[in-house]
């Protein structure tokens, strides 16, 4: 079974995180130049998270005047989370349960990684592919 650890591994630990109190326009500036679709925002132990989605409803709701607002106030305040030995079928079946694309890792309350739809998917199909070649081998093995 294929985890969140075995992600990480791979990917790194790295997490793109800003302050509450930065400007919205100043995110998008952090999405774009990171090339990345969301970013973690921590106010002590409490995890919040602005992703593109969150940047387009606030524009929907407030217009231009959305540039300006603090990142606080449009963030997704209740964050689901998972840890290194949360599985990827798990994963995939919170994100899309909860229709999000980023899930933050956390070990023991600590902030170790955030993991995207696509690097969720992309372990699934690896995952799945080296269940195909098992079976491919035990067929030819068998016969």
């Amino acid at each position: 079974m294929t985890t969140i650890a075995t992600i990480l591994k791979h990917k790194g630990h790295e997490v793109i995180s800003v302050s509450p109190e930065l400007t919205v326009s100043d995110v998008i500036h952090t999405l774009s130049e990171r090339r990345i679709g969301a970013v973690l925002l921590q106010d002590g132990p409490k995890i919040g998270i602005v992703s593109e989605r969150d940047i387009i409803h606030a524009f929907s709701a407030h217009g231009a005047a959305t540039l300006q607002m603090k990142a606080r106030e449009i963030m997704t305040r209740n964050v689901q989370t998972a840890t290194p030995e949360t599985s990827i079928r798990k994963a995939m079946e919170m994100m899309t349960e909860g229709r999000f694309r980023h899930i933050p890792v956390l070990d023991h309350g600590k902030l170790v990684g955030l993991v995207s739809i696509g690097d969720v998917v992309k372990a699934r199909i690896m995952e799945q592919e080296s269940e195909v070649d098992s079976l491919k081998a035990y067929v030819v093995g068998a016969a």
